[in-house]
């Protein structure tokens, strides 16, 4: 039984409990008052119907529940072949397009090499001229190539029209134009007047996640059926062409995809079959930390030329939000037994620090870590090289064999 229809399975057991319990309640008034038995007594009723009001409105559409929002179905993007930017041919078109010397070359070629990209990526075609074009009107036309070929997938796949959406968000870290992204796409679509079309920029690998948060809420506060995700990064505008070596690593680590997620309420009229269930969604801002605010940034190099600075302790940062993350993360997703045992180490290890005459720390390297394998039993990292993968390795308290092979992987 998918998801949809086990959902709705419940929702109507639950609206004949909730009916049933209404019935019962009024009964019992009736039979007090018939009776004529104390006046207190007729508050037990009320109680039972109150509480059984709030269960309602908790458990509903516009409750606190992640579990209320599935996922219809996605559709990822796979260029056309003409696209293909083999590892070979990329280190080649490096050499030829002139504006980088050879001590550039020779770093991008190790980078790339150490990153684990494959031969099956793809570059927008205006990256595939020599020398590059990086315009407005090349970022506009990639931005167009994505989005359409996906959104025209996923409407297919899931049969529902773009009429029907009511919440769009589009994200994209790195280019933001104006009209946005979300205008462009609700205008090619002709969609309804009354869409939320939200645009979300410079919030880096996070925006994705950020978009499903953010569609949840549009479909907990507004009286809308479906809501569109859409996220993909327009390379062609993070293409750097000076020496800085810390900007050079986006040209080294950024290709061309996006994908789009169809999302509805699972106790929405509605009834459509569902891959998956929203369980849980937790999000940790460190921005207020100087160092992880500065890990990224877009800025001028020394020659006036614009790029994405990606800082050395960026892998640092990703382990130690990861962690912090995983804490708030943690009791959404991890099993009874592994909360006890976790709670019960936590406890051990404040005892001997209070013995030891130590200040407790949450950020303390030592401390006890819940294990997240009892919790989950795959993980999808970046394929940014094997150092940025062993410090999230770290940051998930996984041994360097998982480590490997996820790399592998």
């Amino acid at each position: 039984m998918d998801v949809a229809h086990r959902d709705h399975l419940l929702a109507a057991a639950r609206r004949a409990l909730g009916a049933a319990v209404v019935l019962v309640c009024l009964l019992a008034e009736l039979l007090v008052f018939a009776l004529g038995r104390h006046a207190a007594l007729h508050l037990v009723p009320a109680c039972a119907m109150l509480l059984l009001l709030l269960l309602w409105r908790s458990g509903g559409r516009g409750g606190g529940s992640a579990a209320g929002v599935v996922l219809v179905d996605f559709a990822c993007l796979r260029p056309p072949r003409r696209l293909r930017i083999p590892t070979a041919g990329l280190l080649e078109h490096l050499r030829l397009i002139g504006c980088f010397d050879g001590a550039s070359v020779t770093f991008m070629s190790r980078v790339i090499g150490a990153c684990g990209m494959g031969d099956e990526t793809y570059f927008p075609p205006s990256l595939h001229r020599i020398p590059p074009s990086a315009t407005h009107a090349d970022a506009l036309a990639e931005a167009r190539a994505m989005f359409v070929p996906t959104l025209d997938a996923l409407f297919a796949r899931t049969g529902v029209p773009p009429s029907a959406v009511g919440a769009l968000v589009v994200s994209c870290g790195g280019f933001c134009p104006a009209p946005s992204l979300a205008a462009v796409v609700a205008g090619h679509y002709r969609m309804r007047d009354d869409v939320r079309a939200l645009n979300l920029s410079g919030m880096g690998c996070a925006a994705g996640v950020v978009g499903v948060d953010v569609a949840r809420a549009a479909l907990r506060a507004h009286a809308i059926d479906y809501a569109v995700v859409v996220s993909a990064e327009i390379v062609t505008v993070g293409w750097y062409s000076g020496r800085d070596r810390a900007k050079l690593l986006l040209n080294c680590f950024f290709r061309t995809g996006c994908a789009a997620a169809l999302l509805t309420s699972a106790g929405s009229a509605v009834s459509v079959p569902a891959k998956y269930r929203l369980v849980a969604l937790a999000r940790t801002n460190r921005t207020a930390d100087d160092r992880s605010y500065m890990s990224a940034v877009r800025e001028e190099d020394g020659e006036g030329i614009t790029g994405f600075s990606i800082g050395r302790g960026l892998g640092g940062v990703a382990r130690d939000l990861l962690r912090a993350h995983l804490l708030e993360l943690g009791p959404a997703i991890l099993p009874w037994h592994e909360r006890l045992r976790y709670a019960a180490a936590l406890l051990l290890f404040r005892r001997q620090q209070k013995r030891s005459k130590k200040v407790p720390s949450d950020d303390d390297g030592d401390g006890p870590r819940p294990n997240f394998l009892t919790a989950a039993s795959h993980f999808c990292l970046p394929s940014s090289g094997m150092p940025m993968i062993r410090r999230l390795a770290e940051g998930l308290e996984l041994n360097d064999k998982l480590a490997m092979a996820i790399q592998k992987n």
